[in-house]
């Protein structure tokens, strides 16, 4: 059994906000924004280390820090900051057609 199966990772909610985001951009449903804004919410409470920056990338299924590392095989530098860029530019576009 892998090491995550019980796990919420930082890279599935990345990809969560961007498809939110992108959904409520070509149907322009307000459940795919709110859907959008919930995951940012819960990602920026859960996975940011406040206090020295960057995400933590493994929580338990409650919500909880499981595994300390910022950074290891799986967990680089591309996920988090490709995911803000996206919906950065994403967020940009929906406020230049509202």
């Amino acid at each position: 059994m892998q090491l995550e199966w019980d796990m919420k990772m930082w890279w599935p909610h990345n990809e969560a906000m961007i498809a939110f985001l992108m959904a409520y951009k070509h149907t322009g449903e307000k459940d795919y924004l709110n859907n959008f804004a919930q995951v940012l919410e819960y990602s920026l409470n859960r996975f940011v280390d406040r206090e020295h920056g960057e995400w933590f990338g493994y929580l338990s299924r409650e919500g909880h820090l499981k595994i300390k590392a910022k950074g290891g095989q799986w967990k680089g530098c591309f996920h988090v900051p490709r995911a803000l860029m996206m919906c950065e530019k994403l967020l940009h576009e929906l406020i230049q057609t509202h």
